[in-house]
């Protein structure tokens, strides 16, 4: 089984219960307000990590990122690369309606201070085929994108949240661009436009309750999205980029990787929260059991 190492971000995220997203001028009274851990690099390892891959992270935090540490390593991810740092760790606000929709304001604190000492550290616990997953909330992408295609990794990408920046990067060195409906318009619009500006990358696109659409450079999959009441899709798409990328890291075809990410994914927007949404390996496997007999 390969190993997969995920240089990302660890957050703090206070979410609160909105009517509606604020708007401009408006002062808006919120039901209730919780704190969780997150940071879309945190819960892609927590989602691969609980799906049982052979996982490390590496990132940083400030003095107050303990709880952090420890959501990862009961998840079981190694945390030995992750640096502390003299800077508060990285925190997210959450609004999320009762729809399930939520607006997100971020702050990059620690995640914005990862060295490239570390990242060497890091990347000298994989090797040749591993996986490497890599988010927009971390600095230093360019050179780690060189340093991973150097070593030989099978890098995904997930640029979110997506800024212009993003296209100056070496993204021909990807394995898979992962992306959402408005960070593939950001990039080159549709899947038809996506495939044409990256024409040797794998490409995943999400659409959350409209499926994820899957260009492995032969052929293209579509996997739809389990029917299922959202409470909160906070960790949706990092839920489903950890179970996939795990799958991968087992040696699962493509379409059984993209049918277990689905349903890790369907699970977790039934609860509250970003990681302590996403599920274990046994529910899911439940889940799509029970999914087969119905």
């Amino acid at each position: 089984m390969a190993k997969i190492l995920n240089i990302g971000s660890l957050n703090l995220d206070y979410v609160y219960a909105v009517p509606h997203f604020v708007t401009a001028g408006e002062t808006l009274l919120a039901s209730r307000r919780d704190v969780f851990a997150g940071g879309k690099g945190l819960n892609q390892t927590v989602a691969a990590a609980r799906a049982g891959a052979d996982v490390y992270h590496s990132g940083a935090v400030g003095a107050d990122g303990d709880m952090l540490l420890d959501l990862l390593r009961d998840a079981g991810a190694d945390v030995s690369a992750v640096s502390r740092v003299d800077v508060p760790t990285g925190h997210a606000v959450i609004q999320v309606t009762p729809q399930g929709e939520n607006a997100i304001l971020i702050l990059g604190g620690a995640n914005r201070s990862v060295s490239a000492d570390a990242v060497e550290g890091a990347l000298g616990k994989v090797a040749a085929g591993d996986i490497l997953l890599l988010q927009n909330e971390i600095n230093g992408l360019d050179a780690i994108l060189r340093r991973a295609a150097e070593k030989g990794l099978r890098i995904l990408f997930n640029p979110a949240p997506m800024e212009a920046a993003v296209k100056e990067l070496p993204l021909h060195l990807l394995d898979t661009l992962i992306v959402n409906e408005g960070e593939g318009k950001a990039l080159a619009g549709d899947m038809d436009a996506l495939r044409a500006a990256y024409p040797r990358q794998k490409i995943l696109l999400t659409r959350g309750s409209r499926g994820a659409t899957l260009w492995t450079g032969s052929e293209l999959l579509f996997q739809p999205a389990f029917p299922v009441k959202a409470l909160d899709t906070t960790a949706a798409g990092d839920c489903f980029l950890g179970y996939y990328a795990a799958a991968l890291s087992e040696g699962q075809p493509y379409a059984r990787a993209l049918r277990l990410a689905s349903a890790a994914s369907a699970l977790a927007v039934q609860r509250r929260g970003a990681a302590p949404s996403i599920p274990i390996r046994r529910e899911v496997e439940a889940f799509l059991a029970r999914t087969r007999e119905s």
